[in-house]
């Protein structure tokens, strides 16, 4: 079997390029874990499983547990409207839930759709970034959404920050203080960080690519990637591992407590269209779409330079997380080939 999984990933990357890092667990056990590829193309340092990576969107299941915690506090509740937490907020606000947020059905104008735009031909490094903060005055300047909030779905980067800025808001901590205090550290992720330039350093950091007709050009920041509730988080396979044990053995939040994580919007228009063009099963920071029959509770993630994808396949025990630093890989077509490989080799839901 692990000669297979290596095969998958070796004859897609080279040891001299940026690659990728995966992890499989099955049972709670570790049973393939490599490194492919270099972190960063200037010191020729390589990637392992204590490389960190950008999660991009895998950063919204950390965001929804931040959430979660603080409704298991009594801080929040899922009904609760965002007027209620920003009372400034124009009165569009009033219609729009925490659960509308968490779940992608707020309406919510896009922030890459309202910010400025940088001038033509800049350097993505060289880019004016946003900030969480940019996000919310933003939307504090408009007055209407793109739907009525919970009568459709759509995937809002928009919902993700703002929720980002209401744990900062409610808990009295910044948001990547939280994360720490309630999460990465409780778990013992010590080297998992909401990284925030300038402020914090992730250790053993893996720098974004893109491949050109020239080569390999460093494509590691942008314009929105300072933004954190959405995408900001960066964590190593050795952290992932603990993270996974954790929603495993229920060890933040009860099993009961999880439940709506884990539990599909239902949207009175229509199905909702996810990223694959099947029906958008979603919770709190997690896609609920099965693959061949097996449950699965899973994220991907996009941002300059990063690929990522988290698959757990619930019923089967089975985790698949690849990491990559090059924007030309599809992680989450990568861990469905291997989870593949269990399923065909008699590995069934159980």
């Amino acid at each position: 079997m692990k000669t297979q999984i290596d095969s998958i990933f070796s004859s897609i990357t080279q040891p001299d390029a940026p690659g990728l890092a995966v992890l499989v667990r099955q049972d709670g056990r570790t049973v393939f874990e490599r490194g492919y590829g270099l972190r960063d193309l200037r010191t020729r340092a390589k990637i392992d499983a204590a490389t960190n990576f950008r999660l991009a969107s895998c950063t919204k299941q950390f965001t929804a547990m931040a959430i979660m915690l603080l409704v298991h506090d009594g801080k929040l509740t899922y009904n609760t409207r965002i007027t209620h937490v920003f009372p400034n907020f124009p009165a569009y606000g009033k219609s729009i839930t925490i659960r509308n947020l968490l779940n992608h059905t707020s309406g919510l104008l896009d922030y890459e759709d309202l910010m400025p735009q940088p001038a033509p031909n800049t350097p993505p490094d060289q880019q004016a970034q946003i900030s969480d903060a940019g996000v919310l005055a933003l939307l504090e300047k408009q007055t209407t959404t793109k739907f009525p909030p919970g009568s459709k779905w759509a995937y809002s980067n928009s919902g993700y920050v703002l929720l980002g800025e209401i744990v900062a808001k409610v808990s009295g901590e910044s948001f990547p203080q939280f994360l720490h205090d309630r999460i990465f550290a409780p778990l013992g992720m010590h080297d998992t960080l909401a990284y925030v330039k300038g402020k914090n350093t992730a250790p053993h950091r893996a720098f974004g690519y893109s491949k050109t007709a020239a080569g390999w050009e460093l494509t590691d920041q942008d314009s929105t990637s300072a933004t954190l509730g959405d995408g900001g988080v960066y964590s190593s396979l050795n952290d992932l591992a603990k993270w996974d044990d954790a929603l495993a053995h229920h060890t933040l939040l009860s099993a009961k407590e999880m439940q709506p994580a884990l539990t599909p919007v239902v949207v009175p228009n229509g199905g909702p269209v996810g990223p694959n063009n099947e029906p958008a099963a979603y919770g709190f920071g997690w896609f609920l779409n099965p693959y061949e029959g097996h449950p699965r509770m899973w994220h991907y993630g996009e941002t300059i330079g990063f690929r990522t994808a988290i698959q757990r396949f619930t019923r089967d025990h089975l985790t698949i997380i690849v990491l990559s630093n090059r924007s030309d890989l599809n992680p989450g077509a990568l861990a469905e080939r291997v989870a593949g490989l269990f399923f065909s080799n008699g590995t069934q839901a159980r």
